[in-house]
């Protein structure tokens, strides 16, 4: 195992160029390099610094009939759900509800080592609980039936067939098993829906206003339509009016640029939780992915704090770099990905290669005959048609 890193409040530095006229030039041509190269439909780029803000809107929102993407559309933002889950955990962690080192066990029944595997290690996935995305019959029946509603029980039951990958605290493995347990631990002790929880406890409080938690389907106008490769035979086909509710509390909300430009900041700074807690949620655990690392329900990318995703037919990124006060946030139209590489991956290493040439965004790709990203490498909500485990990163 790795040492683990030394927290980035120690460590972090950087600085962003100043958005002028060149350097937007420059931003322009990078983000429509990368949209023509990996096929993008369409793509919203916001670049927030203390001097100023460069956002735009770039390919279409539809490409029948070719309608042009604008800002201020809702976006499907997958993993970046997991942003907002663990920070409502937090919340009751603040309130004094709950422990970081309870076990899970003591709030939810017939978890494999749940009387071992705390809540903490449930947020910065180091549970060993296999994920429910990787286990053939969900895939199988997602791909089936794209639009069918599965509730947060039926989707434990997938992962708890299969018998833990590692104890805990052992390794880090991403799994979307450990944030949908989180959400029902919230939904127990916070005594209502997690939805209507996540409105009160951080949507609200964050000034998040475009945010919401959906409990079906439902996708608040005005919005881009989303295209996807995660059918059974491939297929590129229209998302947009999928069921998201497979995803729940890792990845089933949806958003537009500028909350997440606020969002970003909020959970880099901690400005929803006291300082000591903030701290707790940016130790680090150990990486193989030099610059990288995971902390609770967050990541930290060569300088850059904040999360992506990744959900049928959208991706996204919502990152913040504390030295330069400066935010990126990247919501696109697709999750088709490009040679291994997830396109919102791409987009982000183009822009920081730009705006900050000491803090290039970036995560490896999947080997080329891999059937998924390494969990380090893709920390988002993704279906794959594989249901082998990725690769443990430590």
């Amino acid at each position: 195992m790795s040492p683990s890193p030394t927290p980035p409040a120690t460590t972090a530095s950087g600085t962003t160029m100043p958005l002028t006229s060149e350097v937007t030039a420059k931003l322009d041509t990078a983000v429509q390099r990368v949209l023509t190269q990996a096929q993008v439909p369409g793509v919203i780029v916001s670049v927030s610094t203390p001097q100023g803000e460069y956002l735009k809107a770039f390919g279409v929102s539809e490409r029948v009939p070719g309608t042009a993407m604008v800002t201020g559309l809702n976006m499907r933002v997958g993993s970046l759900t997991k942003t907002f889950t663990v920070t409502g955990l937090l919340r009751l962690v603040d309130q004094g509800k709950v422990g970081l080192d309870d076990p899970v066990g003591k709030y939810q029944s017939g978890v494999p080592n749940g009387d071992k595997i705390t809540l903490r290690q449930l947020a910065d996935m180091r549970s060993g609980l296999f994920s429910y995305t990787h286990d053939e019959d969900f895939v199988r029946t997602l791909q089936g039936d794209p639009h069918r509603a599965f509730t947060p029980d039926q989707l434990l039951a997938y992962a708890f067939r299969h018998p833990v990958n590692f104890a805990p605290d052992d390794e880090f493995e991403y799994s979307n098993t450990n944030t949908v347990l989180l959400g029902k631990v919230i939904e127990k002790v916070g005594g209502q829906p997690l939805g209507e929880f996540l409105k009160k406890e951080v949507f609200e409080p964050a000034d998040l206003d475009r945010t919401v938690f959906p409990t079906d389907n439902a996708f608040p106008q005005p919005h881009a339509r989303g295209y996807t490769d995660q059918t059974a035979d491939g297929t590129i086909t229209d998302a947009t009016d999928w069921n998201p509710s497979w995803g729940w509390a890792a990845g089933a909300a949806i958003s537009d640029q500028a909350d997440m430009r606020k969002w970003a900041k909020a959970l880099a700074t901690g400005s929803l939780l006291k300082p000591e807690t903030q701290a707790q949620r940016l130790e680090p655990q150990p990486s193989t992915v030099a610059g990288t690392w995971y902390g609770l329900g967050v990541f930290y990318n060569h300088g850059w704090i904040g999360h992506n995703g990744s959900l049928p037919g959208y991706q996204s990124v919502a990152v913040y770099l504390p030295s330069a006060q400066a935010s990126l946030v990247v919501l696109l139209n697709t999750d088709v990905e490009y040679r291994g590489s997830a396109p919102s991956t791409l987009f982000a290493k183009a822009i920081t290669e730009v705006v900050s040439p000491g803090n290039v965004y970036d995560l490896p790709a999947a080997p080329a005959d891999a059937d998924e990203p390494s969990a380090q490498a893709s920390p988002s909500v993704k279906v794959s048609s594989s249901a082998t485990p990725p690769q443990p990163s430590t």
